[in-house]
């Protein structure tokens, strides 16, 4: 039978290196003066996804909404082991927040069609919103489970989830098709494959436009954002009072016991 599979990727600044330097006046990001990474739980969205490949047959198609140099990012979801990819890229799409991004990519979605499971990380690292999955469910009428940390059952049309929450774990099951963002805690994203990464080294993804797309302009890119940043604030952190512990048994002893003092330990 098998289960046909979309994932939604995002190529992203690495935001583990932003300093204060390549922000822009308006609170945004200059993402040219960082280097471009695969959003860390995208990439273990698309390990679930082959899992499920792996496990029960179908295909895997890869989707990513950006300019023209996230054809890259792609190509590492191939080296991985995705069957088709996708670049959705116009410049009437730049600047779009996360309502006008769902919006777009719900019309690809509609567009391939013939899908059981959408996959998306819970997140990405430069925006942190965790909006465009569930926005992306709503638009597209189905149902969505979100930090989906296991897959347990594919079963009769359904699938059983398990979901992380504060203080522990809910099983849940939905019917398909359905969308499942993902934590970076469900699964190690594997390797790239060297036969794949020689086959695809030079392979160009297919690329839609809003001529190939049946979307309203208006609803696209800066135009369509409503979301705007009116204020940015530099924070600036900065040491505090400290002391120098002698590496002596009585200085290790007087450090376990202001430890305690101050509840730390004990």
């Amino acid at each position: 039978m098998g289960y046909n599979s979309i994932v939604l990727v995002k190529q992203v600044p690495d935001t583990a290196n932003i300093t204060g330097d390549v922000m822009k006046p308006d609170g945004t990001v200059n993402r040219a003066k960082l280097p471009a990474i695969f959003n860390p739980e995208d990439k273990v969205a698309l390990e679930l996804a082959l899992q499920v490949k792996d496990q029960y047959g179908g295909k895997v198609t890869a989707i990513t909404m950006g300019p023209p140099k996230a054809a890259e990012l792609l190509k590492e979801c191939l080296y991985m082991g995705a069957d088709d990819v996708i670049l959705v890229t116009d410049h009437k799409f730049a600047a779009a927040d996360t309502l006008a991004t769902s919006y777009v990519l719900n019309k690809v979605i509609k567009k391939i069609g013939n899908f059981d499971i959408i996959f998306a990380g819970r997140q990405a690292i430069d925006g942190d919103t965790a909006q465009v999955g569930p926005q992306t469910a709503e638009k597209l009428g189905l149902p969505q489970i979100t930090y989906t940390e296991k897959i347990l059952e594919l079963n009769n049309g359904n699938i059983r989830v398990q979901r992380l929450i504060d203080g522990g774990h809910e099983i849940l099951v939905s019917k398909l098709p359905a969308l499942l963002t993902v934590v970076k805690e469900a699964s190690v994203p594997r390797p790239f494959r060297a036969k794949r990464a020689m086959a695809y080294k030079n392979y160009v993804p297919p690329q839609l436009a809003t001529e190939d797309l049946d979307v309203d302009i208006k609803r696209c890119g800066l135009f369509g954002s409503p979301t705007k940043v009116y204020n940015i604030e530099s924070v600036v952190l900065s040491a505090g009072d400290h002391e120098n512990i002698e590496p002596t048994k009585e200085g290790l002893g007087q450090l376990i016991d202001k430890l305690m003092n101050d509840h730390i330990f004990g």
